[in-house]
């Protein structure tokens, strides 16, 4: 018998990693940041060795009349976000049981139908925790019919499928839980061999000052440190393993989670990983992000750089149509994210990661604008917003001659496209880089005054504020 893998599915906010909080006896909901679990974690836990039962209980007894204790179960805490729906499946997907995770006080939700469906197309069997009876507002009967109108039927109700009230508050029910998962494992005789073939998945990725590292779980056989491992047709040698509590560790065995350093590329998440047999390798077209090379040119272009791999396929994938994404990365804004967000006019969207003091300089030197986010819809709000402020261009309109004129420059323009009214609001370009916004105070053309140029029209115009333009620059009127 091994470790039995553990994924834990539900509805944001029903309490998912509070309840793996209390169960590991660690902090992790309150060091995340909006409440909202953003990346695959996996953890290891110890249940406590206990004696024989009592009466009361008689159906959660072993085959041999003790209570299941001193066993290890390994937990993946998927993320809760919607925007992470494909990261929750690949959990599941690596798991033994789901449990599955519904709010005493708000059951059945639209994430809780999601979760449930990815439970049953992987045929995984599953327990459901109805969380948060410690509050006034909790109705365990009322969850339990709002499961049952989905099709969940619940032990002594014409189904086989345990069901554990709990809270993660007040620690009630959390020993019932383990004890229940234990006995699913051993009904479902979930075993491993440590000698055997390797079966093992990429649960996420990340960088910080080591290198790469990746979190495995592993099914069956091991990985030692000095092994050569396959991974999406890429050859690596692991080059050292540490488990949740960043502990050094020899070899990783079935059941068991664990962070390996020395992947020569980042492998995408949910990849199987394979002890290399010295056959040929055929290598792959890397899984490509869903970027959108071309879209509507009244969005801005974007850079998005994330902390971990799984984070950045789940914003890609979840960008509204017409965001330019022109580039992605996984790690700290670094020099080159600045270049290449110069040379592409892009804005660069941060999430999770760093921007080192002198990359933010050298991107305030260069024009380039970075955005920083920690909760993933905050991203999606900010996109939101720009995609509502799209910019109409009007007119544009060359200057072909800068003269002074009562202590004002005046600009000499011609009209390349549409139309300049004196009304409109004028952005002046250099290149792609925008100097800035004006307003046009004075239009004249031939001594007279105007209100409107049209295209191939040359005119004369006084701005507010004087800003340092010059031959060559574009006006740009735009509708807002």
């Amino acid at each position: 018998m091994r470790a039995p893998i553990v994924t834990v599915l539900g509805h944001v906010d029903h309490g998912k990693t509070s309840l793996l909080d209390a169960l590991r006896k660690s902090n992790v909901a309150e060091k995340e940041i909006g409440g909202i679990t953003q990346s695959i974690g996996a953890s290891q836990i110890t249940t406590k060795a206990t004696g024989p039962v009592t009466d009361s209980e008689e159906s959660l007894t072993r085959r041999d009349g003790l209570r299941p204790g001193g066993k290890k179960i390994t937990f993946i805490d998927t993320p809760g976000h919607a925007a992470f729906s494909k990261m929750r499946s690949r959990g599941a997907k690596v798991a033994d049981i789901a449990i599955l995770v519904v709010s005493a006080d708000d059951g059945v939700k639209p994430q809780t139908k999601e979760a449930l469906s990815f439970i049953l197309e992987e045929k995984i069997p599953y327990i459901v925790a109805i969380t948060k009876i410690d509050l006034q507002s909790a109705d365990i009967e009322g969850a339990k019919r709002s499961l049952a109108d989905i099709g969940v039927l619940f032990e002594g109700g014409g189904g086989n499928i345990p069901v554990v009230p709990l809270s993660a508050r007040t620690k009630k029910g959390l020993d019932e839980l383990l004890e229940v998962i234990i006995l699913v494992s051993e009904v479902e005789d979930i075993k491993g061999d440590s000698a055997g073939e390797l079966e093992a998945f990429v649960v996420e990725t990340k960088k910080d000052k080591r290198g790469t590292l990746v979190s495995v779980i592993v099914r069956n056989g091991s990985i030692k440190v000095g092994d050569q491992i396959l991974v999406d047709g890429v050859l690596s040698k692991v080059r050292g393993i540490f488990d949740s509590q960043n502990k050094s560790l020899r070899e990783v065995g079935p059941g068991e989670p664990a962070l390996i350093l020395g992947f020569e590329k980042m492998p995408p998440v949910g990849s199987p990983i394979k002890h290399w047999k010295g056959e040929v390798i055929s290598v792959k077209n890397p899984a490509r992000l869903h970027i959108k090379d071309e879209g509507t040119k009244e969005m801005p272009n974007i850079i998005i750089k994330a902390q971990s791999s799984g984070v950045l396929e789940a914003i890609s994938e979840n960008l509204p149509v017409g965001v330019n994404i022109v580039g992605t990365g996984i790690g700290d804004v670094n020099e080159s994210d600045i270049f290449s967000a110069k040379a592409g006019n892009a804005k660069i969207f941060v999430f999770e990661a760093k921007v080192p003091v002198g990359v933010a300089r050298l991107a305030e030197m260069e024009g380039v604008k970075i955005e920083t986010f920690n909760i993933i819809y905050r991203l999606f709000e900010r996109i939101e917003e720009l995609n509502s402020k799209k910019e109409k261009v009007v007119g544009k309109a060359e200057i072909i001659a800068v003269f002074p004129y009562e202590n004002k420059k005046v600009a000499g323009g011609k009209v390349i496209l549409g139309k300049l009214n004196r009304q409109d609001q004028i952005k002046i370009l250099r290149g792609e880089k925008e100097i800035g916004e004006v307003k046009i105070i004075s239009m004249k053309k031939e001594k007279k005054d105007i209100s409107q140029a049209s295209a191939g029209e040359e005119f004369g115009v006084i701005f507010e504020p004087q800003l340092a333009f010059t031959i060559g620059d574009v006006l740009v009127s735009v509708a807002k």
